[in-house]
């Protein structure tokens, strides 16, 4: 290579050179600064609603403990777990012995009582008989009046003791009743249609129906069912019978149940031990019980289930909706202030209306679009807020009431 031509090689690496140094200093110093990375969701149609949790038990709409009014050895337990049964039908039978020997001593002192009635009676005829012959003579002057008034006297005690027999008759009717009622108790027949939930007493054993009434079977009608849901004090004042509920069980959490909320108890499940609230229920959570029903066609449902319940306070159905972690703090207005996100990738700041709001979503009542997609993290890939705690979190924190 020639001076010369090394002159021009060295020339040309030097424009090379100030070429790349004033590219650097352009992109340093003019360049415009390039948008923080963010996260953003779009506007779409959808529901939202805000509810009430609570913890529920199943129960069947109709639950009878069917117990004994008479003491005795069960003799015969006529049903199995399980069984359904009509009302009427018999569930068992108690040893009818003392019973029945009740009832025929009842009888027989009426029988008693009525022969003496029937004998009274003879009497009472011969004493009005001869009660009317000696009034007859005395009004003729032909028999003496203390004939006439022992004849009287004697009539009007066998009319006394006619009446007396009556009463006694009467007693003793209303003893053969009662006799004839306590050995019906020996026959425990179903008070209702339903089905055998529970038997807490077995054949042959001795139960003593002076002391306590003894429950022989539990049984209810599983076709409805009833759930009582745990309401805390602070979810409580919110909430009034006829609000949409539903609720899953834990073995099908995904099939959902609807029903309506059909009545709130006015004072907590402990007013039946205590009539005032003692230290240590000051302590811990007080909870109302909710009540509302269900069919229960296919005897999905069974006694004392556990139930996940939601009671809605509000909701809309096929609104727009956006990601709750969209909004920031609210303004005095009670509106929102949300990023939007365009096709060019500019931000820019949007007013909007928001109307029900459960922690992960929010209804758009005005300001955006569908289709719209607004801020809901930002600096999410940027190297140096790459941890996730120094990541900016808009919106408040999910979860309803």
């Amino acid at each position: 290579m020639t001076v010369k031509n090394r002159r021009w090689w060295m020339i040309g690496l030097g424009v090379v050179a100030l070429l790349l140094a004033g590219w650097g200093v352009k992109a340093l110093f003019c360049s415009k600064p390039k948008a923080p990375p963010v996260i953003s969701a779009p506007a779409e149609i959808g529901n939202v609603e805000r509810t009430v949790l609570a913890t529920g038990s199943l129960e069947p709409y109709t639950l009878v403990s069917v117990g004994a009014q008479t003491s005795g050895r069960v003799e015969r337990l006529a049903v199995e777990l399980g069984q359904a049964v009509k009302k009427g039908d018999l569930i068992a039978e108690i040893d009818s012995q003392t019973q029945n020997n009740s009832l025929q001593s009842a009888q027989a002192d009426l029988a008693n009582i009525q022969a003496q009635k029937a004998q009274a009676e003879a009497s009472l005829a011969e004493a009005r008989l001869n009660y009317e012959r000696q009034k007859t003579l005395y009004q003729a002057d032909a028999g003496a009046r203390a004939d006439f008034e022992a004849a009287e006297s004697a009539y009007r005690s066998a009319e006394a003791n006619i009446r007396a027999l009556n009463a006694q008759i009467a007693k003793g009717q209303v003893s053969v009743n009662t006799a004839r009622i306590n050995l019906g108790y020996t026959r425990i027949t179903a008070p209702i249609d339903g089905t055998v939930l529970a038997i807490v007493t077995k054949e042959g054993q001795t139960i003593n129906a002076n002391q306590t009434a003894p429950t022989i079977i539990k049984m209810g009608q599983l076709d409805r069912m009833t759930i009582k849901a745990e309401i805390s004090e602070a979810d409580v004042v919110n909430l009034k019978p006829g609000m949409e509920v539903y609720f899953t069980t834990l073995g099908q959490s995904k099939k959902r149940y609807n029903a309506t909320l059909r009545t709130i108890a006015p004072a907590p499940e402990t007013i039946k031990e205590n009539d005032s609230v003692t230290t240590a229920d000051a302590t811990s959570a007080i909870y109302y019980n909710g009540e509302f029903d269900v069919e229960n066609e296919d005897g999905a449902l069974r006694t004392f289930m556990t139930a996940q319940v939601n009671i809605v306070l509000e909701s809309a159905k096929n609104v727009l909706t956006i990601p709750s972690t969209a909004l920031g703090q609210p303004d005095r207005d009670g509106s929102y202030r949300v990023k939007v996100v365009d096709k060019d990738q500019k931000i820019s700041e949007r007013k909007v209306i928001i109307g029900v709001n459960d922690g992960t979503k929010a209804e758009v009542k005005s300001g955006l679009k569908r289709g719209e997609r607004v801020v809901t993290v930002e600096g999410a890939l940027d190297p140096a807020k790459s941890d996730t705690g120094n990541m900016r979190r808009r919106g408040p924190p999910g979860g309803g009431l």
